[in-house]
Parts: C-alpha cells; structure tokens; sequence
C-alpha cells in the first residue's frame, strides 16, 4: 500500500472515530473552570480540537471529513461555553497556560471569544508569561499557541532560536540515548517549532539534519516495540521536515493495527471492549494518528511547500 494511500485511510478512519465517539469527551453537567481533573475531563477535547483544526487547516481532506471535523470543532467549542470556560479559567489561574493553548486550535479556525482575546493579550505580554519554570518543549508550546492566536505581536518577542537550544533536540545530542519520556519532549520540540508542520522551516537546519538521519532508526525501534502512539507522533515529526521522508512500510504497518472502527490502538496490549475505557485509553493516539495522516496526504500533494 502506497504511503500516501495508507496516510489518507488512516486519517479518515481515524476522525470518523473521534466523531463516532466524541460524546465520551463531553464535560460531566456539573465541570467548572476550576477543573480538579483536567486530564480527563478537558484534555481530550482540546486534542480532538488538535486534530479537527488541522484537518479543516490543511483541505486536502474529503468533503464528507471536512464535515465532520468541522462538527467536532463546533461540539468541542460548545463543551467550552463558546470559550467561556477558558476565559474564567485564566481569569482564576492567570499563570496556567491551558486556556491559551486550548483557545489556539479554535482561533486556528477564527472560533473567537472577544473577552478571552483581550485577557490573553495582557496576560501574553506580561514578564511572568515568559518566566514561569516548565520544560522547554512546554516553552515552546506556549510561544506556539501565542503565535497562532496572534498574541505574539507585544514588546516581548519571542526568540525561537533560544527556546530551541534549550531543548533536548537543540543539542543534537547522542540519538542512541534517547528513551520514551525524551522522545515525547523531542517530538513536540518540532510540533511547536513547526506549528505542525506550517512551517517547517521553523527547524534549525542542523536539527533537521539530525532528524532526517536519525527518525528512521527511531521508528524502526518504537514499531519493534509495539509503541504506536509514539510511533504516528514520530510520523509527524517527518512531515514536519521541508523535506519529508515517505516511509511505506511505517505507514502499512500503522495501517494494519488500525480498528476497523478507526481507533488507533495505543501500544500492543489487549484492547477492551467497553467503549468509555476504549475511549480513555486510545483517543490521544486516535488523535494522532488523524493528524500524522492529514498532514502526510498534504505534503504528498503539495499542499504545503
């Protein structure tokens, strides 16, 4: 199966999924904007936002998938209050950066909230925005959101070169060493540095370099492994390069784990039958593998230079 092929079958099994199960992500009745758990009660719509906006970003889906990503962007919106769970979100947790990279996959598509916009343009330009003590792929991730929402544009400009050579791919560093938790932090590295893949030359080129040489090897090791999530998150990554590379036999073997109903399984252990332990346990990497597939069909056609 051509790569192209099975990236398009992936991503569209994988987003008629997420729409299929998509109540499973909605917010119990009584969620607030203080959110005691947001990992699994607001994480999962924010990442089902990921995956839709991109879809609808790029176009080269069908017009049967574009409908429905743009359905689960306008459920996902309506779990949020039309983004005013996210505004009295920050105005509680003025430090948190949730609100914000949240907002950014709905303000990728012009869903806008006009109170949110003003807070996150203040709170962005503060000293304390820049300051706050997290990892720098996280860094990265907020300088991303800020970008795509058009709140970069204040006194305080981001220095992309700096944020990149803070982290772990930054360095370049021994590819050998590399382990599960650090390949994560690499893979969203080039995420943000990209905006996924918008912008690929976002990568310094030595770390492209360093990326088409080694991801390969790295995906080789992850699909011996059974590390699917990881894997389609390493698929990403390649589409993300200005030139990516067109693995086949990555993208059949990522393909013939797929579930006939779409869902991505996440690693190779059993999955269960109950729909709401299927959806907690798979939809992060359901969400990836429509992401890793859209944005492979788009680069094959072009659609990004």
């Amino acid at each position: 199966m051509p790569a192209t092929e099975a990236a398009h079958r992936i991503a569209s099994q994988a987003l008629t999924w997420l729409h299929t199960q998509r109540e499973h992500g909605a917010l119990p009745p009584d969620t607030t904007a203080e959110l005691a758990e947001p990992d699994s009660v607001y994480k999962p719509l924010g990442e089902t936002a990921l995956a839709a906006s991109l879809v609808l970003r790029e176009g080269v889906a069908g017009s049967a998938e574009l409908r429905l990503a743009r359905e689960l962007l306008d459920f996902c919106w309506k779990q949020l209050g039309g983004g005013a769970m996210l505004h009295e979100r920050l105005l509680r947790y003025p430090m948190m950066t949730d609100p914000l990279e949240t907002y950014a996959h709905f303000a990728r598509c012009d869903y806008r909230h006009e109170a949110l916009d003003r807070l996150l343009a203040h709170t962005t330009s503060l000293r304390s925005a820049r300051a706050a003590e997290v990892l720098p792929n996280r860094r990265l991730a907020v300088a991303n959101a800020a970008r795509i929402g058009g709140f970069d544009q204040g006194g305080l400009a981001t220095d992309w070169a700096a944020l990149s050579r803070a982290t772990w791919l930054g360095a370049c560093p021994e590819p050998w060493l590399i382990d599960w938790m650090t390949a994560y932090c690499m893979t969203h590295t080039v995420f943000h540095l990209t905006d996924w893949g918008r912008l690929p030359s976002g990568l310094p080129g030595d770390v492209a370099q360093y990326l088409t040489r080694w991801l390969p090897a790295w995906i080789d090791v992850w699909a011996e492994t059974g590390e699917w999530d990881l894997v389609a998150e390493l698929l990403i990554v390649s589409n993300c390069l200005a030139e990516p590379r067109r693995d086949p036999v990555a993208w059949e073997r990522l393909a013939g784990i797929q579930h006939e109903d779409g869902l991505m399984p996440r690693d190779g252990r059993p999955v269960g039958d109950d729909p709401a332990e299927r959806f907690a346990a798979h939809h992060h990497t359901t969400v990836v593998a429509a992401v890793a597939g859209t944005l492979a069909v788009s680069r094959a056609l072009g659609a990004r230079s």
